[in-house]
């Protein structure tokens, strides 16, 4: 660690500086900071001599007050059986064990874009040492956290909760307003905001000496990460708009809390825990264990935040071609075979798709069912016989190669029926168990990564379908949900290790990431995959708020739209179907073998218009003129603003036909708005330069469009 005003300065730009040390029982605080172009902390002991973060904010940004670092919770919590919380009740804070770490060393450095900060802390009772590893990308506002915990002393542990990223010192619950989002079935990223003090109530710690025991807690609940909240949440000042936006990386399971800690407000995230999630872990002398990783940016805005985490996501993610090529999927599921594909079914829709300019074909479920009722019998991912008379399904495969098209087949890897074969023939161990007994859900069992037959069996079907089938794109589907418990983080983790393995091995391969549509839209699993799905929702005129909601969970390059226009469909229908995935990644569905030459061309026209401005995308960042949509709002606003154009879709699903968007990026510009789909030929787009907003008319029924201002 630094010595005495200590000033160092790696090559890569990373800043690290700090004070002379100085023993707890002096009551001197221990001081340095770490950061770059875009962020800079500052760490302090307390006079318990735990260490905090006790500023967090952008370089040139409005500073927050200075607060003493008794305003801010130690850097790491944790409880364990026999060590639990100092101060009972609900929230994340003031453990035992997390208090009672102490800083050992620090030490910073340079990975290519990234910065890192090492933090060395230990409890000498116990010989419980953290290391807190702090990540964050060249000149962005954002910081990325995890812990890694290793058992130095003589006796084992058994942890119940470890923090993955405690931050506090932020302004008073009296300013603060709450953002997170419902994330359901067919319903998924519905955000929407409220005070903080609707939740924790002002006790008067004047007198009470004592914070309130009351926060604000959201946890997963099942093996689906995103059931029932995106692993996200949001705190904005309400007197600046200054934003602290989060998101917690777990495939498994995860924790958020927030509530008043020192006069102001505490944000504590982290993965599974016990009470939440039913899981343990224990550390043996030498064991060690590392948290779930926990990301948060800051903006001025909830928007800017966002701008933030969107830059953040695509510098942490996997690199891969299809982060800039964008290619559009037709997949013959939503509203069309539904999981009965056939060669006498697939063959036209093949030669439809490839007229209207598709470039990647993928066939969904069912290809595998040579009975009744596959449900509950997959698993071994052989065709079908009966499906693909006449030379299989590899001639179904060869077809859409022929038409220029790549082709891909669905999957759900981690199930396997309860008649299925495999069931029988791998060994107990190979499945998710809990206490000793194989879960079964809705006719399924779940394989457990971590064990070698499981991975082997899987690695076998991958390899046959990608290396020997030629198939280019998987969509990988999770369509059962499993009670929380032990098993499941160390099988996350070894499902996304697998999944690393195959792009390893496969690197031209494009994964789509699916759990019955949004059901694990985490930040893990994205900066794997390429795709993710955003829903399954079938009804065009209820899909304009996810589809527009969508990028705060995913990058617009990443996140799947379906647009399923079908042949008894009016022209207008056709084109707000279409219409409504133009600023994502176009999942295209659809009886297009049914169409007449006219609905083709209305097809082909979006599609192109997509191929047109698709290369902005990857670079573009979202922003919402109308505010985050509400599940039941008349109008719907998506905008991207490009380094060259500014997109914006809107939707108008009743009342006022006219509407005026803000956009205040573009204020006292000179810009050309220039409508490039729309499904009222009447729709006009005006641009008012002296307001910078955008007034658009629309059809009084169902209608949207989409305009380019440059």
């Amino acid at each position: 660690m630094p010595s005495a005003a200590a000033d160092t300065k790696n090559s890569g730009g990373s800043t690290l500086t700090g004070e002379e040390p100085t023993s707890p029982a002096t009551g001197a605080q221990e001081k340095f900071t770490w950061g770059h172009a875009g962020l800079e902390a500052e760490f302090a002991t307390g006079s318990d001599g735990a260490l905090r973060i006790t500023r967090l904010t952008r370089p040139g940004a409005a500073a927050l007050p200075p607060v003493g670092a008794e305003s801010a919770p130690p850097l790491v919590e944790i409880t364990a059986l026999g060590y639990s919380a100092g101060w009972s009740g609900p929230r994340f804070i003031e453990s035992a064990l997390g208090g009672r770490l102490r800083h050992r060393a620090h030490r910073c450095e340079r990975d290519g874009v990234w910065h890192r900060l090492h933090i060395d802390l230990a409890d000498g009772t116990t010989g419980l040492a953290a290391e807190v590893v702090f990540s964050s990308p060249d000149g962005i506002p954002v910081v990325r956290s995890e812990v890694r915990l290793r058992n130095e002393g003589t006796e084992p542990l058994v942890l119940r909760s470890v923090s993955s990223l405690l931050i506090g010192a932020l302004p008073s619950p009296d300013v603060l307003d709450v953002h997170r989002a419902r994330n359901d079935w067919l319903a998924e990223c519905r955000w929407f905001t409220e005070p903080l003090r609707a939740h924790v109530a002002d006790v008067g710690r004047e007198f009470h000496e004592h914070d309130s025991r009351a926060c604000l807690a959201l946890s997963s609940r099942g093996s689906w990460p995103t059931d029932g909240h995106l692993a996200m949440g949001a705190l904005s000042d309400r007197t600046d708009g200054h934003t602290w936006l989060w998101q917690i990386e777990s495939a498994a399971a995860w924790r958020w809390d927030t509530g008043e800690y020192g006069g102001g407000t505490y944000v504590a995230l982290g993965g599974p825990t016990d009470a939440e999630h039913q899981w343990r872990e224990r550390l043996d002398p030498g064991a060690e264990f590392t948290t779930e990783p926990a990301a948060l940016a800051l903006g001025s805005s909830f928007e800017d935040a966002l701008a933030a985490l969107t830059a953040y996501r695509r510098a942490v993610r996997r690199p891969h071609p299809d982060h800039t090529t964008l290619p559009v999927v037709f997949n013959d599921y939503m509203n069309t075979l539904m999981g009965d594909p056939t060669t006498e079914k697939l063959l036209p829709l093949i030669d439809a798709a490839a007229s209207v300019g598709a470039e990647y074909f993928c066939i969904d479920s069912g290809w595998y069912d040579d009975a009744q009722g596959w449900w509950d019998s997959v698993g071994e991912w052989l065709p079908s016989e009966r499906r693909f008379p006449g030379g299989g399904i590899k001639a179904v495969l060869d077809h859409i190669r022929d038409r220029g098209m790549v082709p891909g087949l669905w999957l759900e890897p981690e199930v396997v029926g309860v008649r299925s074969p495999v069931a029988r023939s791998l060994p107990n161990e190979a499945f998710v168990r809990q206490d000793g007994i194989r879960v079964t859900e809705h006719g399924r069992h779940q394989l457990d990564l971590r064990h070698p037959a499981a991975r082997a069996h899987l690695d076998t079907a991958v390899d046959r379908i990608v290396g020997e089938w030629g198939v280019g794109y998987l969509k990988l589907d999770y369509n059962i949900t499993v009670s929380p418990g032990g098993p499941l983080l160390g099988h996350s983790r070894a499902w996304l290790d697998w999944l690393s393995s195959l792009l390893d091995r496969h690197p031209g391969l494009v994964i789509e990431n699916c759990a019955s549509g949004g059901m694990r839209m985490d930040g893990a699993s994205l900066a794997v995959t390429q795709l993710q799905s955003t829903s399954d929702q079938m009804q065009p005129v209820r899909y304009p708020p996810i589809a527009a909601a969508a990028p705060t969970a995913v990058p617009p390059e990443q996140g799947a739209v379906w647009a399923y226009p079908q042949p008894e469909f009016t022209d207008g229908e056709i084109a707000f179907a279409l219409g409504g995935a133009l600023l994502g990644r176009i999942h295209l569905s659809g009886y297009l073998n049914r169409m007449s030459s006219g609905q083709l061309a209305l097809v082909k026209g979006a599609l192109d218009t997509y191929k047109s401005l698709r290369h902005d995308l990857p670079h573009a960042v979202p922003f919402w003129p109308l505010g985050l949509p509400g599940w039941d709002d008349e109008w719907v606003a998506l905008g991207m603003r490009a380094e060259e154009a500014t997109y914006v879709s809107v939707w108008h699903r009743g009342g006022t036909k006219d509407r005026t968007l803000p956009v205040p990026h573009l204020a006292d510009r000179a810009v050309c708005a220039e409508i490039l789909h729309t499904s009222w030929p009447d729709a006009t787009a005006i641009w008012h330069a002296d307001r910078s907003e955008l007034a658009v008319a629309l059809a009084p029924e169902p209608a949207g469009l989409l305009v380019r201002l440059t």
